[in-house]
């Protein structure tokens, strides 16, 4: 019975990646590109805004701005390199690096940022130079 029942379950449930990394949606303006979830991205991160707008624009090597709907970048980058730089962000300031998941939160003690696991406790230092 409980064979038949196992094989009645979908995939899904035996999946055990909670967390998928969100891609970002956006449009070329000119010579420059607007990435127009760009705040669901950061909430899915449960991350400031500006914190993740700093790293991604400083590997980009690009400037830009954040406005209440978009971030907008000064020049044209496709998504595919954006997308390689929010993953690059999650796997260092979001990701526990001990169990991998997203529970995290960051923490400044003096001098220092901390990425602290809510879910295994681990506390780990991050670069804070962004």
């Amino acid at each position: 019975m409980l064979k038949k029942a196992r094989s009645e379950l979908p995939e899904s449930v035996f999946s055990a990646e909670r967390f998928e990394i969100p891609k970002v949606r956006g449009h070329f303006q000119g010579n420059k590109t607007i990435i127009s979830n760009f705040h669901q991205v950061a909430a899915t991160l449960n991350r400031e805004v500006a914190h993740i707008m700093k790293f991604v624009l400083r590997e980009l090597a690009t400037p830009g701005n954040i406005t209440k709907t978009a971030l907008i970048l000064g020049a044209k980058v496709p998504a595919s390199k954006i997308n390689e730089k929010i993953r690059k962000y999650a796997l260092e300031f979001v990701l526990c690096s001990e169990c991998g998941k997203p529970d995290t939160k960051l923490i400044k003690e003096g001098p220092f940022l901390y990425l602290r696991c809510m879910a295994c406790g681990a506390k780990h230092t991050v670069k804070s130079k962004i």
